[in-house]
């Protein structure tokens, strides 16, 4: 198989807009939006960076992945898997799906050729097992396994071009954060002198220690300046408060960017929160990471987005 961006071309460097925002500007910060979500329609954002190198490695094999009913993951590995011609497995969470008309979101997946996998939320837990792992690898043979979310080496130093773009351009480089790939990579793409943010989107506190896990397999240990704020989960992962959706509706009226709700929103609204608490000094260049678009198939996108 060729190299996936020789046949897929992804728009990088994405492009980097400021936003006028006076919530910013009247403490001295500048707002850019780092727009990973126009890489490509079918790619969008973390998932072409996370991927395109574990699609390398695959070479045309058969990839199994992991993901929930509503996985923007599984969806852009079976996108994947039609546009370069390769076949795809998904195991997903809820082995009582398998006996219900599919979701928009699976039945995509399905029409791009994706084998979909039900097992029920025990075995899925223990999805990393080796015994779990063999039992599918026993299954379906010989298959490039990569983990849910996409977060393995690999997609760590795929992200790690996302910083080698900020380089010169930015002072904080903040993104959101499910499995953490995308940190581990972003953080160890940046010149020194830059640092990244992390804005978890899930409750636990275990993405830090995740993180680090990530940058010792992909870079050998420790890779850039980052930290985490964990204060803005709104519950955990995918969902939401009436406060987080007025914030992300503003956010839209006042910068026409369709505001994704699962990630894009609470790593917004963090900066906000931040800004106002004062913890950008004066002329800080402050970039936020825009993951991906607002999620057609999700029930929360559908019930909030306007």
């Amino acid at each position: 198989m060729n190299r996936p961006e020789t046949l897929l071309r992804p728009r990088v460097p994405s492009p980097l807009q400021e936003a006028r925002d006076d919530r910013f500007a009247r403490r001295g910060i500048t707002l850019l939006l780092k727009r990973d979500d126009l890489i490509h329609s079918d790619l969008p954002g973390n998932k072409w960076r996370k991927l395109a190198l574990n699609l390398e490695a695959a070479a045309g094999r058969t990839v199994l992945t992991f993901g929930g009913a509503y996985s923007n993951h599984l969806r852009a590995t079976a996108a994947a898997g039609r546009l370069l011609g390769f076949p795809t497995i998904g195991v997903v969470r809820g082995d009582e799906l398998a006996h219900r008309p599919l979701n928009p979101s699976l039945a995509r997946c399905a029409n791009d050729g994706m084998r979909l996998h039900f097992v029920d939320r025990t075995t899925y837990r223990a999805k990393a097992s080796p015994e779990v792992l063999e039992g599918l690898l026993r299954l379906y043979g010989d298959v490039e396994v990569i983990p849910e979310g996409g977060s393995n080496a690999l997609a760590a130093q795929g992200c790690a071009a996302l910083g080698r773009e900020l380089r010169g351009h930015t002072d904080v480089a903040a993104v959101a954060c499910g499995t953490g790939g995308t940190l581990a990579g972003l953080a160890a793409g940046l010149a020194e002198g830059q640092r990244a943010l992390g804005v978890p989107v899930v409750r636990g506190g275990f993405l830090g220690a995740t993180v680090t896990a990530l940058q010792d397999e992909a870079f050998g240990g420790p890779a850039g300046d980052w930290s985490l704020d964990e204060r803005f989960t709104f519950g955990g992962y995918a969902r939401t408060t009436a406060e987080l959706d007025a914030f992300a509706a503003d956010f839209e009226d006042r910068h026409g960017l369709p505001v994704e709700r699962v990630y894009v929103a609470k790593l917004l609204f963090a900066l906000t929160a931040l800004a106002e608490e004062g913890a950008f000094a004066p002329g800080t260049r402050v970039s936020a990471v825009i993951t991906g678009t607002p999620d057609p198939w999700s029930p929360q996108e559908s019930s909030v987005s306007r």
